[in-house]
């Protein structure tokens, strides 16, 4: 009989995994086309307050597979060292929120959508994204990362997390090329992706 500490990660992994899909899905124009074709100008003022509330929502169940599941430590981070993991985490919520005020929180929940404010779309490449393409994702993973004690489902559902970051940061990107063209492609070139000072890709000919 398989030990069901072992069959803990996959099952996680596994609901992750549909929760990134149905996500990704309904994330994507045509979902969107589909739903303003069906619901008209409802649709495209709720569609992102609503797509948001239901990913907050089936994200729960997975978040609760972490403590419902046979789980095991892998490690404490001793004193003092917790303490500048903590410390750490602090500084990356304050980091994080700071990144959420820069993206423009209101329109990235939903509510100006929501209230009929439809502001131009321009390329962000003030404060933090002079840094990183992504910090919102950056600063997410570090939180969950410097976790002081780390257990097996947490592990595997933080490796969820960074996997469903760096696939949904690539599936983004492709929709801002498309909106913003060569202003896009030349921020990508100058501006690390998720690690400040560290860009990935072709080095730029002296």
């Amino acid at each position: 009989m398989e030990n069901p500490i072992r069959s803990s990660p996959l099952i996680i992994f596994l609901a992750f995994a549909l929760y990134g899909a149905v996500h990704s899905l309904l994330a994507s124009i045509p979902a969107k086309d589909l739903a303003y074709t069906f619901f008209g100008k409802a649709a495209e003022r709720t569609y992102r307050l609503f797509y948001n509330i239901f990913s907050f929502i089936t994200l729960l169940p997975i978040l609760a597979l972490r403590f419902i599941l046979p789980d095991v430590e892998l490690y404490t981070i001793p004193e003092p060292w917790s303490f500048i993991a903590k410390g750490g985490q602090i500084l990356a919520l304050v980091l994080l929120a700071y990144s959420a005020v820069q993206t423009g929180i209101f329109k990235f929940i939903g509510f100006s959508q929501l209230m009929g404010i439809n502001n131009e779309e321009k390329l962000n490449t003030r404060g933090l994204y002079r840094y990183l393409r992504h910090p919102l994702y950056t600063f997410s993973l570090v939180f969950l990362w410097l976790t002081p004690t780390m257990t097996r489902n947490l592990a595997i559902l933080y490796l969820s997390f960074t996997m469903y970051f760096i696939i949904g940061a690539f599936v983004e990107e492709r929709k801002l090329v498309k909106t913003f063209g060569d202003e896009y492609l030349e921020y990508i070139s100058k501006t690390p992706f998720f690690i400040p000072f560290l860009k990935w890709g072709k080095k730029e000919e002296e």
